[in-house]
């Protein structure tokens, strides 16, 4: 019955249980549960409950396993409230439960990122005496890193050791992922030695994150190292394994030693994948090996793997960044079957090449031919724009994207309002910043910095020129996008504070400046040289050289490093107020 159960064959299964009936035969507290599972299975949920009351009928009291497989049952057909519910209930009267019912629950909190109610399903397992496992552990553990988590993750990792709960290289594998995920590559492979330290063994899985995080790194050489040391300890590499070292090769140009772990793996045994071959064959185009690039998707194609559109875009993008625009033109326009992604690409490759006006021009193109280029490549080729000044043709791509549906997100924005800012076109960038929150993107710290300081400044010069009626049109109080940001609850930080204790030192407002800089600190900020530079620039405007003196000390015992212009202000400060003592 279990086997049939565990091969999906519920009904059978279901089947042999009435056999058993019928030939007089009675059922035990493990045929009860097999049946149990088998109905969850199926989602007959209430006849899973009529066997509770056939066990009661037969004197049998159902074991933990019982109610674990009913909770599992019921998280596994969308019902975790209610399995949690009963989880709590039969928690509370004593009944008994395995820590399998608990990380059944946990689990399914942590699928839907209520990580909190995880955790509290923990602590109420331990306060019923019942001492939470490795798999408990792990569903939080996984839960925390899934949400970017990981010093939760560490602690809980920590208290599962404590409490002599044997972590294991699953565990481990999602923690060093998580920390690769979230860009701490470097922290990632120091808590790998670590974890080595501890004696824990390591899988294939953990050896291969923090390979491909050594060579994000730059640190090849410790990479092959870690591969080394992997099959030194009879640990087999698979073709992820390989691949991810091929890929740290190419990634810094090592071709030949690229090509010569292709040959090993083959050699070993481990057939290469589509992604080994799109790979090094993008490394080969990127290097200017063109020749090369198509031998490899020739011997590819031997092998019985068809190049797919990933293969062709590396080459194309590859044979750009490499310089080989021309070639990677020849490449499109050679292939049989064209598809978007191909176009994204030749986009993207243009960008890379800094060819930004071809790129625009094929954009273009594609898109009076009712083609849309998908969203990076525009977001690319936008960037590409404005950071060349082209301002007109940004904006009609940017209102192209529009038009297709292609709704610019935050970012884009941001840019886009920067740029504006930029050229002092403030009624422009006010306008996509109301559209922007119009089609429901909410603007965060980043863009109300860079429209309250663009305000700032031009508030400053209409004061000292008010005969400019182009900025009195276009000026907005600077203060409003301080004031909006608050009410929605967005709290600034140290580039924000630190334009408007610039804004208030040169509006000759140094109190306020002062009151800012308290709170910045008050609220556990690290102010830096920039933004002492800001203060400090307030007191020698005032004439104060002690105060500027002091806070410069303060820098220096801090450990903040003052830069030449903030040295150069400090100077020209002590200067002037010198001349101004003898002038008295």
């Amino acid at each position: 019955m279990n086997q049939l159960v565990e091969c999906g064959k519920v009904d059978m299964a279901l089947a042999v249980y009435q056999q058993l009936g019928r030939l007089g035969l009675s059922s035990n507290e493990y045929t009860y549960v097999i049946v149990i599972k088998a109905l969850c299975k199926k989602g007959s949920l209430e006849e899973a409950v009529e066997v509770f009351q056939e066990m009661d009928k037969a004197g049998i009291t159902p074991n933990a396993y019982a109610y674990s497989t009913y909770i599992e049952g019921l998280c596994m057909n969308g019902r975790l409230d209610l399995g949690y519910q009963l989880l709590m209930a039969w928690g509370e009267a004593k009944i008994p439960l395995s820590p399998f019912a608990y990380s059944v629950v946990i689990h399914g909190f942590c699928a839907k990122n209520k990580l909190k109610e995880a955790e509290n399903v923990l602590l109420h397992m331990e306060k019923q005496g019942v001492v939470p496992d490795v798999y408990v552990y792990r569903a939080l553990i996984s839960g925390y890193c899934n949400s970017g988590n990981i010093i939760k993750a560490l602690a809980l990792h920590d208290e599962m050791i404590l409490k002599s709960v044997k972590t294991n290289c699953v565990i481990v594998s999602l923690i060093l992922k998580c920390l690769c995920q979230m860009g701490m590559t470097s922290e990632a492979t120091n808590q790998f030695k670590v974890f080595k330290d501890m004696g824990i063994f390591l899988d294939n899985v953990c050896y291969d994150v923090i390979v491909d995080a050594l060579c994000k790194l730059g640190k090849v050489e410790e990479a092959i190292e870690l591969f080394n040391e992997m099959k030194g300890k009879k640990i087999v590499p698979d073709v992820v394994n390989y691949t991810t070292m091929i890929y740290g090769y190419c990634l810094h140009g090592k071709l030949v030693d690229a090509l010569n772990l292709f040959k090993e793996m083959k050699e070993m045994g481990c057939k290469p994948d589509i992604l080994t071959y799109n790979i090094l064959a993008a490394g080969f185009a990127r290097y200017g090996l063109v020749q090369e690039a198509f031998d490899l998707l020739y011997y590819m194609k031997m092998q019985g793997l068809e190049p797919n559109v990933v293969t062709h875009n590396m080459i194309i993008e590859g044979l750009c960044i490499g310089g080989k625009v021309k070639e990677a033109e020849a490449f499109l326009d050679g292939l049989k079957e064209k598809c978007l992604e191909n176009y994204s690409a030749m986009v993207n490759g243009y960008c890379e090449a800094d060819h930004s006006e071809k790129a625009f021009q094929l954009f273009m193109k594609l898109s009076k031919q009712g083609v849309l280029v998908r969203r990076g490549s525009c977001c690319k080729l936008l960037t590409n724009l404005l950071m060349q000044g082209e301002m007109k043709k940004a904006r009609l791509l940017f209102e192209v994207m529009i038009d297709k549906g292609l709704t610019p997100n935050l970012i884009t924005y941001t840019m886009m309002i920067h740029c504006y800012c930029k050229v002092n076109c403030l009624r422009e960038a006010c306008h996509l910043f109301d559209d922007m929150k119009k089609r429901g993107i909410k603007p965060d710290v980043v863009l109300y910095t860079v429209l309250f300081d663009a305000h700032s400044k031009i508030n400053l010069k209409i004061s000292s020129s008010l005969d400019d009626l182009q900025s009195k049109r276009d000026a907005v109080e600077a203060s409003f996008f301080w004031n909006e940001m608050k009410k929605m609850e967005i709290r600034p930080d140290v580039i924000c504070y630190t334009v408007l204790i610039a804004r208030l030192c040169k509006s000759n407002n140094l109190e306020d400046a002062i009151r800012v800089f308290d709170e910045l600190i008050d609220r556990g900020l690290e102010p830096d040289t920039v933004t002492y530079t800001a203060l400090l620039c307030g007191y020698l405007a005032r004439g104060d050289v002690e105060r500027a003196v002091t806070l410069i000390n303060e820098m220096s015992i801090k450990g903040i490093p003052a830069d030449d212009y903030t040295k150069s202000s400090l100077h020209r400060g002590i200067l002037k107020a010198g001349k101004l003592q003898c002038r008295h």
